[in-house]
């Protein structure tokens, strides 16, 4: 997809953008300074490692408790509101922590922890936002912008707390924090935000309807479902590794801690540098290509630094490794932003951050293993692990692809032109049909009267590899399921083509031109022999009505493959069919029958 070469800076042009970025700024400083202040409180007062751990386990609790609930809120009422909320919460929260302490330690506890509470709102709402300010053409500078801000501000913000720590009272930590919070809160205030449409009703019942909708949506879109299932070893691994960094300099490279503290800053540093190229180049490849890149080179990087043991190619190789962690940030990011339909983003990017809480803490607890086995031999093992799961993602749907099928279908596609076309096909039988509802679990409760007519409405055409299925240009109002085989989709940029995607059986596409009346943007062909049920326009438009598991899907695959591709000039979209995609599940579902 041809985009307007333009500076990342630029979206700084956009006034909400930029309140959403320096109240991220100045509240993420806070917060650094409020994260190295408890610790070091609690270990002055108690001397005690066990009581620090503690406090670990005093902010990641709330993830797990109420991460996804969280979410349901974040898409029911106003996002504004709640970040707004959230804020001057947590400066309240802050405020007193100071004013407590001196009555018992156990107050530190109980205010983290509930600053860590309202923090699971505000960073849901905040993720949900970010891609109704900033478009799609801006979202990739936002993203890298964003953790540039993130990156830096934690930096500056720890090396604040030590320095506070070291020549005035703790306690200012904490009142600079809770100042950060009210800044972010007056910078949010005048952000415009798109509201979301009003919801009736708020009952335990209805919050149990809408955490399930949001997991379905991560449950039976490819991509976020693949996204899903790697991030659990992912973070296991970043949780495991971030923890070892300090026992393996001290035991392996004699290092001191200022040396540590150089690592650290490598690595944010190269995390920095890494997110302004992404902001350049994160649209010239796939999300999940990013994502393989990443984290097949920062295995390398890993593996050579637990090779290292001289403290200065350590520090290099910890630089490099950030630098390589930031196409994995972005690259993920933009994969929920742009496969998540608005009203579900807050459910979903909620189920996220909860994967990789807990399992970043489970990999900090498996580090422990280190008093037992030999820290170099667990950074070793971790780095193949990394590797591994690398691996994995060039094989998940929508994310990766092997090397010889992506040659394989670059062929194809070359030959496209040349290529026999797909037959008209023949009316769909029952048992088809039964076939495409047995992949499409949103519609199993259609009758056998509803399947006998939807099959009468629709067609099957069976075709051999290397047969064009959609052919760019044209123009048509079917859309096309996989029932059996694979197809690849792909244009033409620079004189050759660009593999857009592989689809495999279950899989549906065409839908685009079908309900915009745009023409085709890509040429589909057949990878092997396949079979496709034919499915009219307004026959999708009907069942989308009818089933709202099914209208989400259809949306969230047209809103990411939109955000794909550029509609020919003049395209007239279907605006009664967005907004029929767009719209929220009937309202009957909010209320208690």
């Amino acid at each position: 997809m041809a985009r307007t070469s333009q500076s990342m800076f630029s979206v700084f042009r956009n006034r909400s953008f930029t309140l959403l970025w320096f109240g991220q700024l100045i509240s993420s400083m806070g917060s650094a300074l409020t994260t190295l202040a408890a610790s070091i409180l609690v270990y002055r007062v108690t001397g005690s490692a066990l009581s620090v751990g503690l406090m670990l386990i005093a902010t990641s609790a709330p993830t797990i408790l109420i991460g996804l609930i969280a979410g349901v809120f974040v898409d029911r009422y106003d996002r504004k509101r709640i970040m707004l909320t959230a804020d001057l919460l947590r400066a309240i929260l802050i405020f007193i922590i100071p004013f407590l302490i001196p009555l018992n330690i156990n107050w530190l506890y109980i205010l983290v922890a509930l600053t860590s509470a309202v923090t699971q709102f505000f960073d849901s709402a905040h993720a949900s936002v970010l891609p109704e300010v900033a478009d799609d053409e801006e979202l990739s500078a936002a993203n890298a912008l964003m953790a540039i801000s993130s990156v830096g501000s934690t930096t500056i913000g720890f090396a604040a707390a030590g320095l506070i720590a070291s020549s005035l009272d703790i306690e200012w930590a904490f009142y600079l924090d809770a100042l950060s919070f009210l800044v972010s809160g007056l910078l949010i205030l005048y952000t415009r935000v798109p509201a979301l449409p009003d919801v009736e009703n708020t009952s335990i019942r209805a919050i149990g309807q809408n955490l399930q909708a949001g997991l379905n949506v991560v449950s039976t879109v490819p991509i976020l479902r693949s996204l899903f299932i790697v991030g659990a070893p992912i973070f296991l691994i970043f949780g495991l590794q971030n923890t070892l960094i300090l026992p393996f300099s001290m035991r392996e490279l004699n290092a001191t801690e200022f040396h540590f503290g150089l690592q650290q800053a490598a690595e944010a540093i190269g995390v920095a540098i890494g997110a302004v190229i992404m902001a350049r180049l994160a649209d010239r490849i796939r999300e999940g290509q990013w994502l393989v890149i990443s984290y097949l080179s920062m295995a390398v990087a890993t593996l050579l630094y637990s090779f290292s043991n001289v403290i200065s190619v350590a520090i290099f190789l910890m630089g490099l490794s950030g630098l390589l962690n930031a196409p994995s940030f972005i690259g993920r990011q933009l994969v929920i932003q742009r496969a998540t339909p608005r009203e579900m983003r807050g459910r979903v990017n909620s189920a996220f951050f909860v994967v990789r809480d807990v399992m970043f803490v489970a990999g900090m607890a498996i580090a422990g293993l280190a008093d037992v086995i030999n820290v170099r031999t667990l950074f070793i093992i971790s780095s193949f692990a990394l590797l591994l799961a690398g691996i994995v993602v060039l094989i998940l749907p929508g994310l990766g692809q092997p090397a010889a099928e992506w040659k394989r279908t670059l062929s194809l596609l070359r030959g496209a032109e040349a290529a026999p076309r797909l037959g008209s096909g023949r009316t769909a039988t029952r048992s088809e049909i039964d076939r495409f509802i047995g992949h499409m679990k949103e519609m199993t409760e259609m009758s056998p009267k509803e399947r006998d007519q939807l099959a009468s409405q629709t067609l099957v055409a069976e075709a051999p590899g290397g047969k064009i299925v959609v052919y760019r240009g044209e123009i048509s109002d079917m859309a096309y399921f996989i029932l059996k085989g694979s197809a690849a989709a792909g244009y033409i940029q620079d004189d050759d083509y660009i593999i857009a995607s592989t689809m495999h059986e279950g899989d549906f596409f065409g839908e685009i031109a079908a309900l915009t009346g745009a023409t085709r943007t890509v040429n589909i062909i057949t990878e092997e022999e396949s079979e496709f049920l034919i499915i009219p326009a307004k026959v999708m438009r009907e069942l989308a009505k009818k089933y709202d598991g099914l209208k989400r899907i259809f949306f969230a695959t047209m809103a990411e493959r939109l955000s794909r591709i550029e509609l020919p000039h003049g395209t007239l979209l279907d605006q009664q069919m967005l907004r029929e995609l767009r719209t929220n599940m009937p309202a009957t579902q909010d209320k208690e029958t």
